[in-house]
């Protein structure tokens, strides 16, 4: 716990003994915690040199623990401004990097990382280093790292990045798939469900991305391609957008994960539908029923990821299917509909 401030172990542990008794010599500390005389001994004096610990005064074997809020606080503010520091140099180089990305090579815009501890450190550097929103894409066959063992996920979520995962649903068939879907929901991560997604994928701050070149084979050693900033990154998550977009929703219940069921189109919906399949354009249908150009539209694209089509063609013969079709004389405020 107090690590982030410099303390090791035995430190950390010899000062939380020593706040709690007041004062103590090194063998009775040792004996109080069960640890070698010799690492309190060192710890106590790496302590006072820290300003965390006094000698006793008229006892100078024995230690005093300085005031935590006192002492504690002095290095939160020594490390709060060394963090500061660190990144201002981040910036800088930052900035430094996207100048010199613009004349980069073709090949500089992507690296293959090989072996099981490579992709390993790469995909957990990716999530540790987002400061924003990860996109990732689940197969039910893991390269490398498995849900449970994503220690990095649940660190990133904790310092507020926000997650979106898209898993195929034959992952709940994988042993411990289930337990890392419920954690993940735990964690307040957007999951949808597909049947199926085209590649694994994580896309950090949509600015690098990890995309697998093996296919998880035991006989191959893995191997990843790291993406940068490029034509090859928009498509990535241009992908994954597209996906996303036809994935099921998947939440907790007290039965478990379940997938939210797609919402039925309402009168207006049905409504849209036919004014459209009668001829009416998009602007025609916002005046007929006295809507916004872009409600139209977000509805028809709504109607459209419902019935998982790309056109509007298709949208018509899955509307006719469904019965979403009125065939009762089109009503809008004004009276019957006409085509125009």
């Amino acid at each position: 716990m107090l690590g982030f401030v410099g303390l090791d172990d035995h430190e950390e542990i010899a000062y939380r003994a020593l706040v709690g008794v007041g004062a103590a010599a090194a063998p009775e500390l040792a004996r109080r915690l069960g640890a070698a005389e010799d690492d309190i001994a060192v710890a106590l004096r790496r302590l006072e040199r820290r300003g965390l610990a006094a000698p006793s005064p008229g006892r100078p074997d024995r230690y005093v623990a300085a005031p935590p809020a006192v002492a504690l606080g002095a290095l939160l503010s020594q490390r709060r401004h060394e963090l500061d520091q660190a990144e201002l140099a981040v910036s800088a180089l930052a900035r430094e990097y996207r100048v010199g990305a613009t004349d980069m090579a073709a090949h500089d815009l992507m690296e293959v990382v090989t072996g099981t501890e490579g992709v390993r450190h790469r995909f957990e550097q990716l999530q540790l280093g987002a400061r924003r929103e990860v996109l990732a894409m689940v197969t039910a066959q893991p390269m490398v790292v498995t849900g449970e063992d994503n220690a990095a996920e649940e660190r990133s979520v904790e310092r507020g990045v926000a997650y979106r995962i898209l898993v195929e649903r034959s992952t709940l068939d994988r042993p411990g798939g289930l337990l890392e879907l419920s954690a993940a929901l735990g964690r307040e991560e957007q999951v949808r469900m597909v049947d199926s997604v085209p590649t694994k994928l994580v896309v950090a701050d949509r600015s690098v991305a990890l995309v697998p070149l093996t296919t998880g084979s035991a006989s191959a050693e893995p191997a990843a391609l790291v993406v940068h900033a490029s034509g090859l990154l928009e498509a990535l998550v241009s992908l994954f957008e597209s996906v996303w977009e036809h994935g099921r929703p998947v939440r907790l219940s007290h039965l478990g994960v379940e997938e939210e069921a797609p919402e039925a189109p309402d009168d207006t919906d049905l409504l849209i539908v036919s004014l459209l399949l009668a001829g009416l354009t998009d602007n025609s249908v916002a005046k007929q029923l006295e809507l916004g150009l872009r409600t139209v539209q977000r509805r028809v694209k709504r109607l459209m990821d419902l019935a998982a089509v790309s056109t509007r063609m298709q949208l018509g013969w899955h509307a006719c299917e469904k019965g979403w079709v009125r065939r009762q004389p089109l009503e809008g405020p004004d009276g019957p509909v006409r085509g125009g």
